[in-house]
């Protein structure tokens, strides 16, 4: 007589727990990381010219000069458009930009600007200088769009002799 041998037909179970654990962990670490990990660039000028260029004497340069005692606007016809002091030891950006949005409505169609930064200027407020001078938040048909300014930034270092007045921040040097 053969022994029938009859084999077990059951599944075995697979423990996931494990896996499970650290689905629940990592999804929502690297959903949180993307948010983080956001790029932005800006597209600058650098002032110069290629050999052998001259520059046009009709052509008008707006210049903002940003330095430790406030901002200076300037274009090449007419000189000092307008100086800023520091308010309550802050840049004043938003004068500045009142005196662009000015500018920019006398010449619509002018897209470039010189932005001179001083040594002593701290990243954040270039950021800010950049940003106020490329565009600004105007209401139209009742949204908020940012309408733009001077887009085409140029960065320089301040010429000598162009550094705010000490009359026009109310101290001395």
């Amino acid at each position: 007589m053969r022994r029938r041998h009859r084999r077990m037909n059951t599944t075995p179970e697979l423990d996931i727990t494990a896996f499970m654990n650290l689905m629940i962990v990592l999804v929502p670490v690297l959903l949180l990381g993307m948010v983080f990990n956001q790029l932005h660039m800006i597209e600058l000028n650098f002032p110069g010219m290629a050999p052998g260029e001259a520059p046009e004497a009709e052509e008008l340069q707006l210049v903002v000069t940003v330095t430790d005692r406030g901002l200076l606007v300037a274009d090449s016809e007419r000189g000092n458009l307008g100086q800023l002091p520091l308010v309550e030891g802050a840049q004043d950006f938003d004068g500045l930009r009142e005196l662009l949005i000015r500018i920019k409505q006398r010449l619509p169609e002018k897209t470039d600007i010189i932005l001179e930064v001083g040594e002593s200027v701290d990243y954040q407020t270039l950021v800010t200088a950049l940003d106020t001078v490329r565009s600004y938040e105007a209401v139209v048909a009742a949204s908020v769009v940012k309408a733009e300014l001077f887009p085409d930034v140029s960065l320089a270092s301040p010429v000598p002799g162009t550094a705010i007045s000490p009359i026009a921040t109310g101290g001395a040097t």
